[in-house]
This record gives structure tokens, sequence and C-alpha cells, in this order.
């Protein structure tokens, strides 16, 4: 199979042993293709055609992608993703290859849960993205903007009177994305919000204290009774897109959660307790293979997020130095 037809397969996997076996050609194409998984693969002393299953395939530290460049084969970016950090700390670069693979994967993942939305107006309030430039979120909800049937749907930098008269009026289906720490501005606003999903995309940006998805919800719910809260799980190292609109966070066929050990982040299972791995098929030309920072549960094939990983576990460990 070569590269263009593995683009087109990645968007129309349809049972389990499909993604099995697409997730194992592209480990074998992105070992012989990008050093520094290879280097990594190789410490692990993992030999790329014994592996049978997606067990085995080595998940690549998400640090990795602060201090190196995570290419598979050698190419010009067309864009350079860049993660959101605190003033002296490291960010992580994302370089993309084909651009239409990233719109192809968050657009078909969105209409699967939100079938309509090109009818209802999209609304970004998302200050701290929109001050930097390269974030992955940003590009995605500009495209939604431009892309609906509404001459309402904008970036909001501010809680302008006009904006939130607009929030308390206007009778149209609204998806209104937002990090939190706006969020929690317009909560103190006390407006009933009307006909307006909020996705809430996590991050207090050191703008105040971090508190739990839950305490969130319960204050946006109190506070704006909007017509329903669901979240948005993604990152810059992550080309696909999860959205939490009941329990767990729910994936598109071609992102699979799994869950590794925090004690042994080489035992890695489909489903359980402890830190998160993603296999990511549209990362066809960086890594597909993940283990973040994330604590959580996955069950069923969706996810909980409950944490972060403490990396004073991880102290010593010679394979995070290539």
């Amino acid at each position: 199979m070569n590269l263009n037809e593995i683009e087109q397969k990645i968007f129309t996997i349809y049972s389990e042993n499909e993604f099995r076996d697409l997730a194992i050609e592209i480990f074998k194409y992105q070992y012989s293709h990008c050093l520094i998984y290879q280097k990594y693969c190789d410490l692990l002393n993992v030999i790329p055609n014994r592996v049978t299953s997606l067990e085995q395939i080595p998940f690549l530290p998400i640090q990795f992608f602060k201090s190196q460049s995570i290419k598979s084969s050698s190419f010009k970016p067309v864009k350079i993703f860049t993660s959101s950090g605190t003033s002296g700390q490291a960010t992580s670069k994302h370089f993309i290859k084909n651009l239409k693979i990233y719109e192809k994967s968050f657009l078909k993942s969105f209409q699967s849960f939100y079938p309509h939305w090109e009818n209802s107006t999209i609304i970004g309030l998302l200050p701290s993205y929109l001050e930097r430039k390269g974030s992955s979120l940003i590009h995605m909800v500009d495209y939604f903007i431009e892309h609906t049937i509404s001459n309402g749907s904008r970036f909001q930098l501010e809680l302008t009177d006009e904006f939130l008269h607009f929030l308390l009026h206007d009778e149209r289906p609204k998806i209104l994305f937002g990090v939190t720490f706006a969020l929690l501005e317009l909560a103190k606003k006390n407006i009933q919000l009307k006909n307006t999903i909020i996705i809430e995309t996590g991050g207090m940006k050191g703008r105040g204290k971090e508190i739990t998805r839950e305490q969130l919800h319960l204050i946006l719910q109190d506070s704006l009774s909007p017509h329903a809260i669901h979240s948005e799980y993604g990152m810059t190292e992550l080309l696909s897109q999860s959205y939490l609109q009941k329990e767990f966070f729910m994936t598109p066929k071609w992102l699979k959660p799994l869950v590794r050990e925090t004690t042994d982040p080489l035992h890695v299972k489909t489903e359980g307790k402890g830190a998160l791995n993603f296999i990511d098929l549209a990362n066809l030309y960086s890594c597909s293979f993940i283990a973040t920072d994330d604590l959580g549960t996955v069950k069923d094939g969706q996810f909980k997020v409950s944490g972060r990983l403490d990396h004073s576990a991880l102290r010593g460990c010679n394979l995070l130095v290539l």
C-alpha cells in the first residue's frame, strides 16, 4: 500500500481488524522514516517485523515534540502547529506536511458529533490562543467559522456589551468554543444563553487556579443555563479531536485511546486506569503513537481524563534522552 492509499484508508476504517492492520503498517513506515522514533524503538529492542498487536507498538513520550523534529520523511512543512506554554517553557512543535489531512480529520470528526453544525453560529471565545501563532485549535475553529451559513460566526476576544446582548437575545443555534478562564469570566455575567452549546477546550493558561472539568461544568450550568455543555480534547501533538457529551470522551474511528501503567510505561493495555496513550492514524507524517502526560480511564474505546502525570516518577529514565 502506497502513501496515497494509506491517506485514503485512514478515514474509511470500519473494523478493529482494519484499524490494527493499518496501524501496524503505519508503524513500520514511521519506524523507517522517522529517525527519532526509530532510535526510540531500537532502545526498546523492538523489531518491527515481529509486531503483531497494538500493545507491542512503542509509544513516543510526548516530550519529544518539545525538543526534536518529529517528522516521518524529509519535507518542508506547509504549517507548524505549536503548543501554548508559560514564559520560558519549551513548546511542542508539530510539522505538517499535508494540511488537508488535518482538515479532513477535524471536519469528519466534528460532523459525526454535530451533524448540522453548518447551520449554527460558530463562536471562538479563545483569547489566549488568538494572541499567539501556530494554534491548531484556532485553525480548526477558523475553518468552521468560514464554512457556516451564519454571518454572526466569529472569534471573540472580549466580553463586550454587544457580544453579551447577542448571546442573550439571538435565537439562532450557536456553538461556542471557549477556553476555561474566558468561560469563567462569561459565567460572572450571569446571563441566560439563548440556544447555545458550549464546547470547553480546557485550560486556565496561568490566569487562575485550575479547577476540575466537573466543577467548571457546574459553574457554567448554574450561571449561563446553556442548551448543553460539552468538552473537546485535542493537543498540538495530535491531529484528531475527541468530544465529551456525557461522561466519557468519544473518538473518531482513526483515533484510539490506550492506557499504560504509571510504574511501568512499557506495559500498555486496551482498557483500565493509568496514563493515556493514543494511536492517531492522521499523524501519518509525524508519529501516530503518542504517550501523553494525562491520567485517565479507558473503557469500550472511550476515555476519561482524571489528572496529570507527575514527572518526578520519570527522572533518570534514559529513554527520554536520545
